[in-house]
């Protein structure tokens, strides 16, 4: 059974309710995305400092192609500015960056900036901070099939496929969080997520705070994680009550 601690390893979080954040305004809809953007530097900080080893974010799905070409032109711009603006902010807290996704779609400066960003990074022994770009559930489990495929494997196993995933060398989320009201996981870390603690609020992710944070922990230090096993069998530090 994976360890089982009051604050989480690793958070996934979809961040859901820019553009009804900015419609509720009556502000383009791109006026949310900048806005959350704060929302994730808040959320980063607060990981951070409680410890929390992994954070991962749902910031573009492979699905989103289909919005607007001005919004999505525009998220690609704003992306290229938080990678220049934040990465020397990130590398001073010790965080580690990383994008995982596909990034045949990306234009040609974006996909330097990440590997830059990446690098700058990389020595850094803090949170890990994922950012998923262009990114599917499925995508990543049908990635690393081929990947074993290619190299040959014969049978493959849960472990092997694991490893080969984008966050093969990370724990499985211990609690996903979904902002923006919606109660699914959008083909967001498919595999990763069969015993996370899912957790979904109301609020528009412009609107997440540290109190919203908080907020999450504790329905989560609720919870009893018994991973098949009964109440009875837990360790006394990981029964409820």
């Amino acid at each position: 059974m994976p360890p089982v601690s009051a604050v989480p390893r690793h958070i996934a979080i979809i961040l859901d309710g820019n553009g009804r954040w900015a419609k509720k305004r009556l502000l383009p809809r791109v006026a949310g995305h900048k806005k959350g953007l704060d929302a994730v530097r808040e959320t980063v900080k607060a990981c951070a400092e409680l410890g929390v080893g992994y954070l991962t974010l749902f910031a573009f799905s492979t699905e989103n192609w289909r919005r607007p070409p001005d919004e999505v032109s525009f998220l690609m711009g704003l992306f290229i500015g938080a990678l220049e603006r934040e990465v020397e902010r990130l590398a001073e807290r010790n965080i580690r960056l990383r994008v995982i996704g596909a990034r045949e779609r990306f234009a040609p400066e974006l996909v330097a900036r990440i590997e830059a960003a990446e690098a700058r990074t990389a020595g850094n022994t803090g949170l890990t901070l994922s950012i998923a770009a262009d990114y599917g559930g499925r995508w990543d489990v049908l990635q690393a099939v081929n990947r074993l495929i290619a190299e040959g494997v014969r049978e493959i196993d849960e472990a092997k496929l694991y490893g080969q995933l984008s966050l093969g060398d990370a724990p499985e989320p211990d609690l996903f969080i979904r902002t923006g009201g919606e109660q699914r996981i959008s083909n967001f870390l498919l595999w990763q997520l069969a015993y996370t603690e899912l957790y979904f609020t109301d609020l528009l992710w412009p609107d997440f705070d540290r109190s919203a944070l908080d907020a999450a922990l504790a329905s989560y230090r609720a919870r009893e994680r018994r991973f098949g096993r009964t109440s009875e069998q837990l360790p006394p530090e990981a029964q409820r009550g």
